[in-house]
């Protein structure tokens, strides 16, 4: 049998979360023999909301296939541009089709092609995005004549609406990885119709903030219910989270998901993670 490694990162948040999964990939690709890197970079520029099209290429320098996003990825209006042209990076699928860039892509890794495809949850949510089941129904018609290896990142805010779609899925595509609530679940297992599923990856930042913010800002918010601005948490230590999966190049099912998460309390943020 014949199969293929995908490791997927979950929600990188500020220089932080770049330094971590800058100083780590290289060793986590070499012991867990990872064919391929999916990483959700929404939250990855220093406002902690947003990316720009440098980190889009830092992300890509150090061996990143494709990067996800969600309902942030419109936060720094300089990547419009990059999302128009370019297929590396995805925003969610279920948005308006009038919006720059697409919500699925194809890439070939050790020659066999693998599809990626984004979505937005709804509930809880406040962009007004079309139904993801319907939507993932509409690209599942003409991506799975491309390939059987399928993998979905549902950016949702609520357990049932991932676990629901992971369901609807099953046996259709590879592997479900949710993301949004930058707190990684231990429910990592392979569906009965063979799709590997987790739901939700975690994160890449501070591991003593609130999902890679500034928790007294936060809870301050809380108390009071006044208006803050919420602030990125860069002090260490670090956090790592994700999982990766095995999949049968032949079927298409998923044989293997294992969670990663690592903590670093070393790391230090260089000026060329900080600046962008």
């Amino acid at each position: 049998m014949d199969t293929l490694r995908i490791l997927f990162i979950g929600d990188v948040v500020g220089p932080l979360g770049r330094a971590v999964f800058q100083r780590h990939i290289a060793r986590l690709k070499e012991q867990y023999k990872i064919d391929a890197v999916v990483v959700n970079g929404e939250n990855s520029s220093s406002k902690g909301r947003g990316i720009t099209s440098r980190i889009v290429k830092f992300f890509k320098h150090l061996g990143v296939d494709v990067v996800t996003s969600g309902n942030h990825i419109w936060a720094e209006k300089e990547i419009y541009s990059y999302l128009a042209q370019n297929t590396d990076l995805l925003r969610p699928a279920n948005f308006p089709s009038s919006t720059p860039g697409v919500g699925v892509t194809t890439f070939s890794c050790n020659g066999i092609q693998i599809g990626i495809i984004n979505l937005q949850g709804r509930i809880f949510m406040r962009e007004q995005v079309d139904c993801p089941f319907r939507t993932v129904d509409s690209i599942l018609t003409y991506l799975k004549h491309k390939t059987r290896l399928i993998f979905v990142d549902i950016h949702a805010e609520t357990t049932a609406e991932k676990m629901g779609l992971a369901y609807y899925l099953d046996g259709k595509v590879s592997g479900i990885v949710g993301t949004h609530t930058h707190v990684q679940t231990a429910d990592e297992r392979i569906l009965p119709q063979g799709t590997a599923y987790i739901t939700d990856l975690g994160m890449c930042g501070s591991l003593n903030s609130m999902i890679g913010m500034k928790k007294e800002i936060i809870i301050q918010h809380m108390i009071t219910q006044m208006p803050a601005r919420f602030e990125v948490d860069n002090e260490p230590p670090a956090l790592l989270s994700g999982v990766w999966i095995e999949v049968d190049t032949a079927t298409g099912k998923a044989v293997a998901i294992e969670r990663i998460r690592l903590i670093d309390d070393t790391i230090q943020i260089d000026a060329q993670i900080a600046g962008e």
